[in-house]
């Protein structure tokens, strides 16, 4: 009898364990989500941005959805989601040292 209440306890925690682990995890995705629609609503004409390809560019036009971005070979149009959050602020960072 107390091997198989051992036995049961141990699977509780297991699994207050696991719901502990996915709720972090969950949180953190939602936080992430957040900062990244943040950071595409604050994006404006002229701003120096990355796309997630690695293409650099500046802003030309912006609209709902998209973003035409103007590099050196002419403009091309993207999601608004293909701006990387990372490598742009990278760029910016750099920017302003200078």
């Amino acid at each position: 009898m107390v091997i198989l209440q051992a036995a049961g306890g141990a699977n509780f925690m297991f699994l207050i364990l696991m719901l502990g682990l996915m709720t972090f995890i969950f949180w953190q995705n939602i936080s992430r989500q957040k900062q990244e629609r943040k950071f595409a609503e604050s994006l404006k004409k002229g701003d120096r941005v990355v796309m997630k390809s690695g293409l650099h560019g500046r802003i030309a036009e912006l609209t709902d959805t998209s973003i035409i971005i103007e590099t050196m070979a002419g403009k091309l149009m993207f999601d608004r989601s293909a701006v990387s959050l990372e490598y742009t602020r990278k760029i910016q960072k750099i920017e302003e040292a200078k």
